[in-house]
Formats: C-alpha cells, sequence, structure tokens
C-alpha cells in the first residue's frame, strides 16, 4: 500500500512539470527571423494560437479573442502571438487576412511545420498559455463558440 501511494505522488509530481517552449526559428510577417525558445511578455503570461488561412473556426477564434483583447491586456496583461501553419506557397495570404480582421497580434509564419512538429500538433486551432516564466501552463485544441471565456479564466489564475 505505501508503495502504491509512493508511486501515485511521484506521478502526480511528474505532471506538475510544466514544459517550456521548443527551440525553432520562424519569421513574423515582416520578414523578421524570431526564435521561439526567446518569446516572452515581460514577466506576463502570453497565448500562442497556431491557425491557419483557410481554417474558418480558427478564425472565428481569434475574431473573438479580437474582440475582448484590449480588455484581456488592461486586466492581465496577456499578449497574443499566432501562429500561421499555412504552406510556403500561402505565406502571402497571411498579412492580407491579419490586416483584413484587423487582429493586433504579433504574428509569425510557420510554413515548413517545425513548431507544429515540436508541439506534435495533430489539430488547428491549437492554442497554449504560457505564463511569465516561459511555462507551457495550459493547452486547448479545436474551437467551439465561447472557449475563450476558458483562455481568460486560466488567464486570471496567473
Amino acid at each position: 500500500m505505501k508503495r502504491a501511494i509512493f508511486l501515485l505522488a511521484c506521478i502526480a509530481g511528474l505532471l506538475d512539470v510544466q514544459a517550456q517552449l521548443p527551440k525553432t526559428t520562424l519569421k513574423d510577417i515582416n520578414g523578421k527571423v524570431v526564435s521561439t525558445d526567446t518569446l516572452s511578455n515581460q514577466g506576463k503570461p502570453f497565448i500562442i494560437d497556431f491557425f491557419a488561412t483557410w481554417c474558418k473556426p480558427c478564425n472565428r477564434e481569434l475574431d473573438a479573442i479580437s474582440e475582448v483583447y484590449e480588455e484581456w491586456q488592461q486586466e492581465t496583461g496577456v499578449k497574443i502571438i499566432a501562429v500561421s501553419l499555412d504552406q510556403a506557397h500561402n505565406t502571402n495570404k497571411v498579412k492580407p487576412l491579419v490586416d483584413n480582421h484587423g487582429w493586433e497580434y504579433e504574428v509569425l509564419l510557420d510554413p515548413n511545420g517545425e513548431l507544429k512538429r515540436a508541439f506534435g500538433i495533430q489539430m488547428i486551432p491549437y492554442v497554449l498559455i504560457v505564463d511569465g516564466q516561459g511555462n507551457i501552463v495550459y493547452k486547448h485544441q479545436g474551437y467551439t463558440d465561447g472557449d475563450e471565456e476558458e483562455l481568460l479564466s486560466v488567464l486570471r489564475k496567473l
């Protein structure tokens, strides 16, 4: 019995280990090179939201967050980093989409899927919340209207 309790305690301890961002090199929509392991928000939390121009749920999610983004920033200091998974031949569609929707996010391009593979992402939209120390504290895939409220709830706890 003591052995079982010890094993459960060890497993619980492992579950509390928080992952860090992997190191890959991407570009922003203006061509500036960005190393993903240096992404930060000056000690405040940030969200990484993986999307594609052709993904309707992704666009709905980013639109929904955009409507409350300024309020979230004031309340929690959060920053959104949107990562486009569009392939190289479609990256020219990303900036017009971002501009058309009026998204005030930092936007990175992952045309070869390096960051996507590093996280093992199978489905988009895919959202990560990273705390002020660079630990990934929340992951969510897919989007249903209202999911952004869960994101805000997590942010408030940070």
